[in-house]
């Protein structure tokens, strides 16, 4: 493993656990070199999946690109780090279980929507906002009503 620090070539394994959720393993290492610490995750790939953007391109899934667009979503949003961890690892299974090594992009932002409604209704909201192209109010006033409560009062007046 490459130092990051430094670039040097020869690290050593410190401390090796399993993440809270059992689908990762984090490893401290420590350069050799420049003795920088840093921290890395090993995870299992059942298949290397492809995007096919709607531009037509076909691109290489980018797991850390799905985490950083979740974690936009939540920010200032009390919502357990742990949380959004477990919702990508699941959207990542069931992306590379589907059976298919292409998956479109329009997939996977519906399964972060699907995922997010049942974490946080603004973050929710927020990425259907940038991932609909929300144009106006009424996109907004039409996403809300969709997420409905029980009693078929949108959630932003109960």
């Amino acid at each position: 493993m490459r130092c990051p620090y430094c670039g040097g070539e020869e690290t050593q394994v410190k401390d090796s656990r399993p993440t809270e959720d059992n689908t990762a393993i984090r490893r401290r290492r420590v350069c050799n070199t420049c003795a920088g610490r840093f921290t890395t995750f090993e995870r299992v790939q059942l298949r290397e999946l492809m995007v096919m953007k709607r531009s037509g391109r076909r691109v290489p899934f980018d797991r850390e690109k799905l985490m950083r667009s979740v974690q936009i979503a939540v920010r200032k949003r009390p919502v357990e780090p742990e949380r959004i961890e477990r919702m990508v690892s699941g959207i990542v299974r069931q992306l590379e279980s589907s059976g298919d090594s292409d998956v479109t992009a329009e997939a996977i932002g519906n399964h972060v929507m699907e995922g997010l409604k049942g974490v946080d209704d603004v973050a929710y909201v927020r990425f259907a906002s940038v991932y609909r192209n929300f144009r106006e109010a009424k996109d907004f006033e039409d996403l809300l009503d969709e997420l409905s409560g029980p009693d078929g009062q949108p959630l932003a007046e109960n």
